[in-house]
């Protein structure tokens, strides 16, 4: 269904590319594929719930596009821009925005403008059983839960046949068991739904829980852009992987030693399996290791694997989390600490505490080298 004024573009997802200075600085381009949930995330300020307002029409910038389902929606080159009611797009907000004199049903029933009137009614309890809310179509919000709330948020969302669904922190209202039971119940609706969904949250966990695809944002910049995976092993650079809270960056050299590169770190040529061909020798880089690939030496017993890293530490912190420890180590030639988690059964057995003295591996398939740009600190 065209709305009136729809102009048609050459795209089925969502394309995003939204730039200005003032006053909400945005440099932002994305995109997010039919069926696809791309996640939003970075600090406070980062501009993702701005970009969700324009997307959805409630907000314009000074310059850029958005198209959808085929249709341009927002260009500026033009002037064109089609109203919030054109643009036909689902939002669910963390706080409900449920209307308090509507039932349940009837607050479905409010986002069918589309729907005949004799249809309506029958159509939203079928969204409501769909997201487990079946027998509490007459129920008021004030008579049902947080979880129960977000549910019907979803359910009206989803009863405008939105062209893109828009999540705005949709379930940080609610306890953190009720939490997980949404997250679940939205992984399992969203295979039915064929349309692109954008995520915006504070909870990386949640992010790579839900999410096909991060978009790393800072200061209305686009930094990176990818499957989570990537991102927490391969961040584009320091600052993307400090906004995703992985902290063990560092500096070091590259170093060409009988026709291979190596990575100089302080006494120590770690050896890289990414390949170092586009870093000079004697260039200066970032590089970053993720926790999981710090292997932990056990007392009495260094390992001997080919293209190991070992290296001496001392423990400086054992945090004990139920069956996790956090490790953290510090290192004679450097003043940056590397963090990793091992069970606490084998912290245990290892004798870590701080002050011991320790040897662990930095595997050289792990290590990621990265251009040395400056860090940036995070936005508060």
């Amino acid at each position: 269904m065209a709305w009136p004024g729809a102009r048609e573009a050459q795209v089925s997802e969502l394309d995003v590319a939204l730039f200005q200075s003032t006053p909400i600085p945005l440099a932002a381009k994305f995109h997010c594929q039919p069926g696809e949930l791309l996640a939003l995330v970075g600090p406070s300020g980062s501009g993702k719930t701005t970009l969700l307002r324009t997307i959805a029409g409630l907000y314009r910038p000074t310059n850029g596009w958005v198209r959808c389902a085929g249709r341009v929606w927002f260009d500026t080159d033009d002037g064109y821009c089609l109203t919030p009611q054109q643009r036909r797009v689902g939002v669910v907000f963390q706080d409900y925005a449920l209307f308090p004199h509507l039932t349940a049903c009837q607050n479905v029933m409010i986002a069918m403008g589309h729907v005949p009137v004799q249809e309506r009614r029958e159509r939203a309890v079928q969204w409501l059983a769909r997201v487990r809310l079946n027998g509490l179509e007459d129920r008021y919000p004030n008579t049902l839960s947080g979880g129960q709330c977000q549910r019907v948020a979803v359910a009206r969302a989803l009863a405008r046949d939105p062209w893109v669904l828009l999540l705005d922190e949709p379930f940080s209202a609610v306890d953190q068991v009720t939490r997980r039971r949404l997250q679940r119940e939205l992984a399992l609706l969203r295979e039915t739904i064929d349309i692109p969904m954008v995520l915006v949250t504070h909870d990386l966990e949640e992010a790579t829980a839900l999410a096909d695809r991060l978009c790393v944002l800072q200061a209305g910049k686009t930094l990176q852009t990818g499957p989570p995976e990537t991102l927490f092993r391969r961040p584009d650079s320091p600052q993307v992987a400090r906004l995703l809270d992985k902290h063990n960056v560092f500096q070091g050299d590259i170093v060409e030693c009988e026709g291979e590169r190596h990575l100089e770190w302080g006494p120590y040529q770690l050896e890289v399996h990414a390949d170092l061909g586009s870093f000079a020798p004697g260039e200066r880089v970032h590089w970053y290791v993720p926790p999981s690939d710090v292997i932990l030496h056990r007392r009495g017993r260094p390992s001997r694997g080919e293209r190991e890293n070992p290296v001496e530490s001392l423990v400086t912190e054992v945090i004990v989390l139920g069956g996790m420890a956090l490790v953290t180590l510090s290192f004679a030639h450097s003043r940056d600490t590397l963090r990793f988690e091992i069970s606490t059964h084998a912290a245990r057995r290892n004798g870590l505490a701080k002050g011991e003295s320790v040897v662990v591996t930095l595997l050289a398939g792990g290590i990621h080298v990265m251009a040395d740009t400056p860090i940036h600190e995070e936005m508060s």
